[in-house]
């Protein structure tokens, strides 16, 4: 049977208010001397960071020291960063090389609200009906890593999954906000990848004999670096309607008829969700209210491992990709419980590579 689509009408398909636009922002961290995250704009492969935006452009020294969620909070609709950068472009202000910069992820969240089942394929892959409101689970900050930062197969799980999703980031306090209202409240977007124990969530396909799910998502969901995010937070100006994007997943293993070779194993586009950004944010803030720098993570689309047949888990040694069309990609190598990865393997030559990098003077800002 045909799952429906959202019909015309749905959040994804109507105008709605967005948030008062200057220039379009990418935003970026680093890791300062203290090994404190601190804020950035990412101009293609240069980094105009918020201390040079403070001396060469007038931002507030208040706000030079903030990461990007603290930017959020203390700089609402990012007007006075966007003035900053407007008159360091009109200087002639280029930043630094990013590879001169220890990268930290693009945002530490205050809270991390996930969405399941969200999207009409997944939903169907699973053989059960669409669902008539949101199923709402959480994540915690310790679940953050950043774009090429090691993802932990934990000792507790044999069943680790991908799940390639549209992040959504909240720029303005949102209680109790209708849907027509939500968008307003968006500051803008990342690329998330879910990272799931199938065994700790009860996936019938992921169970060994004997074995049984937690009861609930928590271990399944919240473990140590089950949340890669970036590899910036794209302003809502700048990817514009969130309602059609492409968002894929891809794995590469290191056993198996396809070792080493990249695998496309999802690729599904944002209109079929079966609830909007818009509609999320409003039955969220209906009950939690949402603060500056809080995440809403909105679902996955069909191909995750649990439901391929043969079911496909992540093993130590693998590499998985997640793209969002118009944001970009977060690559993470999966490494055991010890750290360890086997010798040769796509993660083993990854972890090498960025180990090999090294920071380049930073030349002209």
């Amino acid at each position: 049977m045909q799952v429906p689509r959202a019909p015309v009408g749905h959040p994804f398909r109507r105008a709605a208010p967005q948030m008062p636009r200057g220039t379009a922002v990418r935003l970026v961290a680093h890791l300062d001397d203290l090994d404190l995250p601190v804020g950035g704009i990412l101009l293609g492969e240069r980094v105009l960071t918020l201390d040079v935006l403070a001396e060469r452009a007038g931002l507030r020294e208040e706000l030079a020291i903030l990461d990007p969620r603290g930017l959020l909070v203390e700089d609402e609709d990012l007007v006075e960063t966007r003035a900053a950068l407007e008159r360091a472009l009109a200087n002639g202000v280029v930043g630094v090389p990013a590879a001169s910069l220890r990268p930290a992820p693009p945002l530490e969240p205050g809270k991390v609200i996930c969405v399941g089942q969200n999207y009409a394929g997944h939903v169907r892959e699973q053989g059960l009906p669409l669902p008539t409101r949101p199923m709402l689970f959480a994540k915690f900050a310790n679940a953050v890593v950043g774009d090429g930062d090691p993802v932990i197969r934990p000792a507790t799980t044999h069943a680790l999954d991908l799940e390639a999703e549209l992040a959504v980031v909240i720029g303005r306090r949102a209680r109790r906000v209708t849907a027509a209202a939500a968008l307003a409240h968006v500051a803008g977007y990342m690329t998330a990848n879910d990272i799931s124990a199938r065994d700790l969530q009860g996936s019938p396909p992921a169970l060994r004999e004997g074995e049984r799910g937690d009861g609930q998502w928590l271990r399944a969901k919240g473990s140590d670096t089950f949340l890669p995010l970036g590899p910036c937070l794209v302003t809502a100006d700048e990817l514009g309607d969130p309602g059609d994007l492409r968002v894929r997943g891809f794995h590469t293993p290191t056993a198996g008829p396809a070792a080493g070779r990249e695998v496309q194993v999802q690729d599904g586009r944002t209109s079929d969700m079966v609830f909007g950004v818009a509609d999320l944010v409003a039955f969220i803030s209906a009950s939690i209210t949402l603060e500056p720098g809080d995440l809403v993570i909105t679902g996955t689309p069909s191909g995750v491992g649990v439901f391929r047949d043969p079911p496909v888990f992540l093993a130590p040694g693998d590499v998985v990709r997640v793209e969002v069309e118009g944001i970009g990609s977060v690559t993470n190598p999966i490494i055991d419980a010890d750290e360890s990865v086997p010798a040769g393997s796509p993660a083993a030559r990854l972890l090498a590579a960025r180990a090999a990098g090294t920071r380049t003077s930073p030349g002209p800002v």
